[in-house]
């Protein structure tokens, strides 16, 4: 039995609205700095630089369904006015001055408009401010080593735990910044490269041994916010999170006297640390 016409158009509606539906209820029940299930958009931004990155993203979608738009058009105008039916003895034209101008200037426009916001946030980036804390990762395999060098030169070590949520991503030992305080990351890579990223910060650097890369972020907003290494680091490297809790600063002035007491043994150097580990 065939289905009618219009029964399979409410058929498909119907699934439009529920595939809508469905992306809306991913979207609301989406948590601070994790990623959520049926998540189709970035992660929502906790620092400046993310907030740019976001802006620039769907800057960039919109441009592209425009341009998208306008070619099919073109395409289907060619298809209906210039085939064979249509015109029986084709045109012998070969230049049109107006046209070949707009497709070599509109192209141009389109670059420089993606150009000017493009080097304006690599600029903001790149462009460490003067920084209220500085904190040293170190990547190895497989797991991270975090030092305070501007806090008591205090160290230690933050390894995935099984017992804690959000699955892959708790860790045992999280890293502590203050809210809507520049906090300087450098990063470098005791035994092969890995990569530091935080996605709501909007950081992603490559942790390199015997280099040390650095970049920073201003988080905005209380609380836990989850990354990955994002560098193909070995057999481990699905299972080595970065965890940052972020705190207003009277907690974190606390935590930082607790962190100096229990990590007081800590090894000064992370190298020394990671020749420990691998004993």
């Amino acid at each position: 039995m065939k289905m009618s016409m219009g029964r399979m158009g409410a058929r498909w509606l119907g699934l439009a609205v529920g595939s809508v539906a469905l992306a809306a209820s991913g979207a609301a029940d989406a948590e601070l700095g994790q990623p959520a299930p049926w998540e189709f958009r970035l992660q929502e931004a906790a620092s400046p630089v993310m907030e740019n990155i976001t802006w620039f993203h769907n800057f960039l979608t919109v441009l592209i369904f425009v341009i998208t738009l306008f070619v099919l058009g073109l395409l289907v105008a060619v298809v209906v006015k210039f085939n064979a039916k249509a015109n029986p003895v084709p045109s012998r034209t070969t230049h049109n001055t107006l046209i070949e101008v707009a497709w070599t200037l509109i192209p141009v426009l389109i670059l420089v408009s993606i150009a000017v916001p493009s080097f304006r946030l690599l600029f903001l980036e790149l462009d460490i401010p003067k920084a209220d804390l500085t904190i040293k990762a170190t990547g190895k395999q497989w797991y991270w080593s975090y030092a305070y060098p501007d806090n008591g030169k205090f160290e230690f070590d933050s390894l995935m735990a099984q017992d804690k949520q959000p699955r892959l991503l708790g860790v045992d030992n999280e890293m502590v910044v203050p809210v809507n305080k520049i906090v300087r990351v450098q990063t470098t890579g005791a035994d092969v490269i890995h990569s530091f990223a935080v996605p709501a910060f909007g950081i992603k650097i490559d942790a390199i041994p015997g280099r040390l890369n650095e970049t920073w972020f201003k988080a905005t907003k209380t609380g836990m916010f989850y990354g990955q290494c994002s560098e193909l680091c070995g057999k481990d490297h699905a299972f080595m999170p970065i965890a940052v809790r972020v705190v207003s600063d009277q907690e974190f002035a606390s935590w930082v006297e607790t962190a100096k007491k229990k990590f007081a043994s800590a090894p000064d150097s992370t190298f020394a640390s990671a020749a420990g580990a691998a004993q």
